[in-house]
């Protein structure tokens, strides 16, 4: 039977507990490197998002490198909300320097000598007055070409990154591993829901060949009439196809979990491909131990989607 084949295939992952990287998500990494030059610090954290969005919070001067550090991110990361923190501090001769306006000072001191002078007022003028004032000292950056710079922040880029997939694969592997236990238990489900379904049929045929018996009073029974009704009810509670159906979404759903490639927003189709067949099967099987499965099965299938959320 195919369900048999599904629960091949899910246990084969529980054993081999998964070979392929599935990565979460979220995630932090930090890289820092310095040179005579420059030193630079990135910061990345990631968590959830439908698609791949980076926010960069760095330096203005960096702003025409922007396209590019973008560049960098998005081969390695697929899904996920990722902001980038970038610090940058000159050394050596490239370091800011702080410069005095003497000519905006002596205004400033010629005019507070005037106003003291005018209105009598009490004290001296100080130097910790100017430093209050606006535009007396001025920090300066040494002007670089930041295309020098590229090299330096793209290899402390890959740095960040390193730390931050590492934290991605450890969560995706452990999240990958609960999704086969359920997997597994909802193939195992499914199995029972299959067993059931002809056990119903007859279930319903005694069921009315009881009625028939207790209607008619001679308790003579047409056979064909209670076949022509049982076959009906057969036809109409017939749940095969959404068996096919799950078996083949479980397997589908094994295939993902072996594969290098990004694959949250397929599983997640899956998710709510499965619900709709296990829903079909509810309404159309009139049965409590089926009811009872499919409402195990759905508990599962939610379990999982709330793990597969945070999947890339």
């Amino acid at each position: 039977m195919f369900v048999t084949g599904v629960n091949t295939k899910v246990n084969t992952l529980c054993a081999l507990g998964g070979e392929k990287l599935i990565k979460s998500m979220t995630g932090f990494g930090r890289g820092e490197i310095n040179n005579e030059k420059v030193k630079i610090n990135v910061e990345m954290k990631s968590v959830n998002h439908r698609y791949c969005e980076i926010v960069l919070r760095m330096p203005r001067l960096l702003n025409v490198l922007e396209d590019r550090i973008k560049r960098v991110i998005q081969k390695r990361i697929a899904r996920g909300r990722v902001e980038v923190y970038i610090k940058i501090e000159l050394c050596g001769e490239n370091r800011a320097l702080v410069r005095a306006d003497g000519e905006l000072a002596a205004s400033y001191l010629k005019a507070l000598t005037e106003l003291n002078s005018k209105f009598n007022l009490p004290g001296e003028i100080k130097i910790s007055k100017l430093l209050q004032l606006p535009g007396v000292f001025n920090l300066e950056e040494p002007e670089e070409d930041v295309e020098l710079w590229w090299p330096t922040l793209e290899s402390t880029l890959h740095h960040a990154l390193d730390g931050l997939m590492q934290m991605r694969i450890k969560e995706g592997k452990q999240l990958s591993e609960d999704v086969v236990v359920r997997a597994k238990r909802i193939s195992e489900m499914v199995a029972q829901i299959e067993r059931r379904s002809p056990v119903v049929v007859e279930e319903y045929r005694e069921r009315l060949k009881q009625r028939l018996k207790d209607i008619l009073e001679q308790g003579n029974l047409d056979p064909s009439r209670l076949e022509g009704e049982v076959v009906i009810f057969a036809e109409r509670s017939s749940i095969t196809e959404e068996i096919v159906r799950l078996g083949s979404h479980l397997t589908q759903l094994a295939g993902c979990l072996n594969s290098d490639e990004s694959v949250g927003r397929k599983m997640d189709f899956l998710l709510q491909e499965m619900n709709r067949e296990i829903n079909t099967i509810a309404s159309k099987a009139s049965d409590l131990t089926i009811n009872s499965l499919v409402v195990e099965v759905k508990s599962e299938l939610e379990k999982i989607r709330e793990q597969i959320q945070n999947m890339e």
